[in-house]
């Protein structure tokens, strides 16, 4: 049906109108008004209606799109509220930090909250130096106490950081900026562990809380750790150490600097000793990195290959026993001229529905590069068409598909949602090389020769078939969900160096 200007001004009345019936009845009129904000047009409030029809409708992307766009051109800070809010229900982190800079810029300096929420987000997409300005202005505008509160929530997030150098660092800024530092034991302690990280050892050891409290156990192991792993004032260490351990004779993690610090006083039969009863009691990476090493000095290499392996079991990701294995063991971590940067393959999935029993999949061939940080992945059909290019980098995926862009945190969710493949695209080079992606914890077993045979890692299963000239021949991975199993073969026709 054609409608002149007229007609198609009075049909969009028309539906304004309805619209506006429909929202009295579904809505209080205190959130419409919340929603809209003061001084919005016809117009404004017509698109905001809209909005929440397409999202009712699962157009998520529709809707944050014109929130945001009006929260800019309006000023209304309610409105990239909204839009942070629509994002974060759709699982997009990325764009709920968008909205929620936004959110924050358009906000009264006063209010604390949208900066409390931009942070937060900044943290969980591994924005970490990004964080500190924002983060510092919000513990400026809080109470003493709200400021703890907030410091301890941010302590949770650096535990799930992808880098936890980069994150320690971070936190180490944001607390130094404070005038006065703040009292809370937990805190600081957290604070000098974030000071040694970040280098700054005098810090670390004018923070101790041990002239609040001479017996804190975990302040003791930590300073004396921190000075044994440099191998520096190693009685005060030793001093410090022992203390802790007749405070709490049970504790693995104490046992082991015990060990670790006998290991630098040359007390090597004691340290072996301590360092298997630590490993023993507790089976921890560290612990294993460290008895490896001793073991290693005692020229038993087996052995002490033998408990790096366990380590890697236990968690292949533990910096400790990755900076131990490369400075003794260089042979097992594939130095960066000799990582390949491009595999071409072909691939196929195949897909197990457990309660009804249907089998579906798919498959094709792929071309996977990496420069730098950045991997692309390029998937195409059995013959050869186009299906979508995936650029990966830290914290952003985009997936490029008959000429739009879609943007995402996550490349294997990404992956999942526009094509209904479960590919794992995120880490996948890593996986590739024989390596486990930074990040996440991992378990790693070894053959005799110490080619990697099998990893597991994010829920995936990988089984590797290598060349004698150790190049990726077929990666078999597998997954158990809710939903069924999932199979995904990788054959190789091509690796680059």
């Amino acid at each position: 049906m054609n409608m002149n200007f007229k007609q198609k001004r009075a049909y969009r009345l028309g539906v304004l109108c309805l619209c506006l019936l429909l929202f009295a009845f579904l809505a209080p009129q205190q959130a419409y008004a919340q929603k809209i904000g003061k001084g919005a047009t016809s117009e404004q409030v017509f698109e905001i209606l809209a909005s929440e029809i397409a999202l009712q409708r699962g157009e998520a992307g529709l809707a944050y799109q014109t929130y945001l766009g009006l929260a800019r051109q309006t000023g209304q800070a309610d409105l990239a509220q909204r839009a942070m809010e629509i994002a974060i229900a759709a699982n997009s982190p990325d764009l709920a930090l968008v909205a929620a800079q936004t959110w924050d810029e358009l906000s009264s300096p006063s209010q604390t909250k949208p900066k409390e929420i931009l942070v937060t987000l900044l943290m969980l997409n591994q924005r970490w130096s990004e964080s500190v300005k924002p983060a510092v202005a919000l513990l400026n505008q809080q109470s003493l106490s709200e400021r703890e509160k907030t410091l301890k929530q941010w302590q949770s997030l650096i535990g799930r950081a992808m880098d936890e150098s980069t994150a320690m660092l971070a936190y180490y800024q944001i607390i130094s900026a404070l005038v006065p530092l703040p009292s809370n034991s937990d805190i600081l302690y957290s604070f000098a562990l974030a000071a040694e990280k970040a280098g700054e050892f005098e810090v670390m050891e004018k923070t101790s809380i041990l002239k609040k409290d001479p017996n804190d156990v975990n302040s003791l192991n930590a300073l004396g750790y921190s000075l044994a792993d440099r191998n520096i004032k190693l009685t005060e260490a030793y001093d410090l150490i022992l203390k802790a351990h007749k405070l709490s004779p049970n504790d693995a993690f104490i046992l082991d600097s015990l060990g670790w610090v006998n290991f630098r006083l040359g007390n090597i039969v004691l340290a072996l000793t301590q360092l298997q009863d630590a490993l023993r009691m507790k089976p921890e990476a560290d612990i294993a990195a460290h008895l490896g090493e001793v073991l290693w000095v005692f020229n038993r290499p087996a052995e002490a290959e033998s408990a790096w392996r366990q380590g890697e079991l236990i968690d292949a990701n533990n910096l400790t026993l990755k900076e131990t294995l490369k400075r003794l063991k260089p042979d097992w971590i594939l130095s960066v001229d000799k990582l390949a940067n491009q595999w071409d393959g072909r691939f196929a999935v195949k897909m197990n529905d457990r309660p009804a029993n249907n089998t579906q999949g798919g498959s094709g061939s792929f071309t996977l590069s990496k420069i730098g940080f950045s991997d692309t992945l390029e998937i195409r059909s059995p013959i050869g068409g186009a299906i979508a290019k995936i650029v990966i980098n830290p914290g952003e995926a985009v997936l490029e598909r008959d000429g739009k862009k879609v943007v995402a945190i996550d490349a294997d969710t990404l992956i999942q949602n526009t094509l209904g493949l479960p590919l794992p695209a995120r880490g996948l080079s890593n996986w590739l090389n024989g390596q486990v992606r930074p990040g996440s914890a991992a378990r790693l077993v070894r053959d005799e020769q110490g080619q990697v045979k099998s990893i597991a890692q994010d829920g995936w299963d990988l089984a590797y078939t290598w060349s004698a000239t150790k190049k990726i021949e077929r990666l078999t991975l597998s997954r158990n969900t809710n939903t069924g199993t999932i199979d995904v073969r990788l054959i190789f026709d091509q690796v680059n160096e």
